[in-house]
């Protein structure tokens, strides 16, 4: 074996142990007792005071944000601070959302396409106790790809469809990535991320439907204000909540980011999913079946 070769495949070694770490540290907080594997349910809420199954307390919103009316032996936690009887959330913001906790976990209370939502999350919750992984594709650095940040004049506003029906998510684009794979220019439209300085592109490809998930996957991508070069590094696309549950509102690509060719990294279709059934409260669980 020559220096090269061995250089090569050393290099080799580095980045898949490197992606191994990445990639166990992303499936921790995955399986997070109060994470995206632990809601029990998906519940709208309306003007109607409503008793939510398994939660406390009767619910509505309306111009004033969400409200919980407690009976008398019931209490939250908000912070830290002990809420009894009826209580104002105040007006929650899109994508945004509180937490609030009970005997039994927490509560998300959020806003997501318009409308406020409550999301139970329970660390005993079968689905989550029984989540063993994960499967991808093995690193491969060829999956690591120069790209470029191309920059809109102004940001532009892009509407998505859920992977809930009848529901909707609006994104401020600032521009998208471009990448060569072969000879094929390829763009991504890209969103913010939560950290400064992060983009995220959902996207599906040739495996969507056949070894990843069919509905998206998405990859991060870091830019800078002092240049337009940067990576897409697609060994780690990953899988958004969507793919485990019925009780996720996940945005799906926009039209540009639907990829003809085959991705072969990253994230593959979970082994199991929580399906749910549509009730009059909202969508509670069914089974947990095989994918």
């Amino acid at each position: 074996m020559t220096l090269q070769s061995e250089t090569g495949r050393s290099a080799e070694t580095s980045f898949a142990r490197e992606w191994e770490e990445w990639h166990s540290a992303h499936e921790k907080r995955r399986a997070d007792p109060h994470g995206f594997l632990a809601v029990t349910g998906l519940f709208w809420l309306s003007e109607e005071k409503t008793a939510v199954p398994g939660l406390p307390g009767l619910w509505s919103t309306g111009a004033e944000g969400p409200v919980v009316e407690l009976a008398e032996d019931d209490v939250l936690l908000l912070g830290g601070t002990v809420i009894r009887g009826t209580h104002r959330f105040g007006p929650i913001a899109e994508r945004d959302g509180i937490t609030v906790g009970f005997d039994e976990g927490v509560i998300e209370i959020a806003k997501r396409g318009g409308r406020d939502i409550l999301r139970p999350r329970r660390a005993d919750f079968p689905f989550l106790r029984s989540y063993t992984g994960t499967a991808a594709y093995p690193a491969d650095p060829r999956w690591q790809i120069p790209a470029r940040f191309v920059r809109f004049i102004a940001p532009r506003a892009i509407e998505v469809g859920a992977a809930v029906d009848a529901l909707a998510h609006v994104y401020e684009s600032p521009g998208y990535i471009e990448f060569e794979i072969g000879d094929e220019t390829i763009r991504l439209l890209a969103f913010p991320g939560h950290a400064p300085g992060s983009l995220f592109a959902l996207f599906t490809d040739a495996t969507s439907g056949v070894t990843t998930y069919a509905a998206n996957r998405t990859v991060a991508i870091e830019v800078s204000e002092d240049s337009d070069e940067t990576v897409v590094d697609f060994n780690r696309a990953v899988n958004l909540p969507c793919a485990y549950t019925d009780f996720a509102t996940c945005p799906l690509p926009p039209a540009e980011n639907h990829l003809r060719i085959e991705i072969t990294a990253g994230e593959k279709t979970p082994s199991a999913r929580v399906e749910g059934l549509v009730s009059a409260a909202g969508i509670v669980p069914a089974a947990s079946s095989s994918a």
